[in-house]
């Protein structure tokens, strides 16, 4: 049986290195290091893409920063104005936004919120932590109804772009990010491997369908998002709750 290969990543930074150590010459962070898969490199396209030529991207060319034709995009009002400030006058279409904070401040009681009251066709909520039965009974002890909110309880990066794929959603939303996992990588959810290459195909998403895309990330005892640092830089806003 073939081995797999592994390598050593920093769960605070995501600093990668050959082998165990115990301080990461990164971040300095001490006892951070551990090893995981590493995933096969001819599966980490986006996953709601068929393998084939056909669905191979033509590739970018430069333009002249003066030809290229600029429309102001539209953004989405949500029914909460101080939420739409924050975002700069609205969401974004295409943006990965990330929201940390302290378990229980009101991360999911907010994009919840946000989900049923948004003036979209549809909103897909995607939970890995909460059932089904247990969002439809924090809705109703909002009080809020919708008829464009779909919920769907899962923790599979390839079934929820399934999903995604059939249902096309005007707004998706996923609780949260530490939860996900993509099938072709051995590390376990909440890994350093996992965390970036599930944010990095929902970040294509977003970018190639114009999707707007928010991310629920936990946060570690010092009060930091966990997972590693690069995440930060991958997404377009990161929002931290502070109570």
């Amino acid at each position: 049986m073939k081995k797999i290969p592994t390598t050593f990543y920093c769960q605070h930074c995501g600093a990668q290195y050959p082998k165990w150590q115990g301080r990461c010459a990164a971040c300095q962070a001490w006892n951070t290091i551990v090893e995981e898969a590493v995933p096969p490199k001819q599966l980490s396209a986006a996953p709601w893409i068929a393998e084939s030529p056909a669905h191979a991207p033509d590739p970018n060319k430069p333009k002249l920063l003066q030809n290229i034709n600029y429309h102001a995009q539209n953004r989405i009002l949500c029914p909460d104005k101080e939420f739409s400030r924050v975002l700069g006058g609205g969401i974004v279409p295409g943006s990965l936004v990330l929201i940390g904070g302290e378990p229980g401040i009101g991360k999911s009681t907010l994009l919840l919120q946000i989900a049923l009251t948004i003036p979209l066709e549809k909103v897909l909520y995607v939970s890995g932590e909460e059932s089904e039965a247990q969002i439809k009974m924090r809705a109703a002890r909002m009080g809020y109804q919708s008829e464009s909110c779909y919920v769907l309880n899962e923790t599979s990066l390839q079934n929820v772009f399934q999903q995604i794929s059939q249902l096309k959603p005007s707004l998706l939303i996923i609780d949260s990010i530490q939860t996900l996992h993509a099938q072709h990588i051995e590390s376990a959810a909440g890994s350093v491997v996992q965390v970036r290459d599930c944010t990095a195909s929902l970040l294509r998403y977003a970018k190639s369908t114009n999707t707007p895309v928010f991310l629920i990330g936990h946060i570690t005892k010092e009060g930091h998002l966990a997972g590693p640092k690069v995440l930060e830089h991958m997404v377009d806003t990161v929002l931290q709750f502070e109570g």
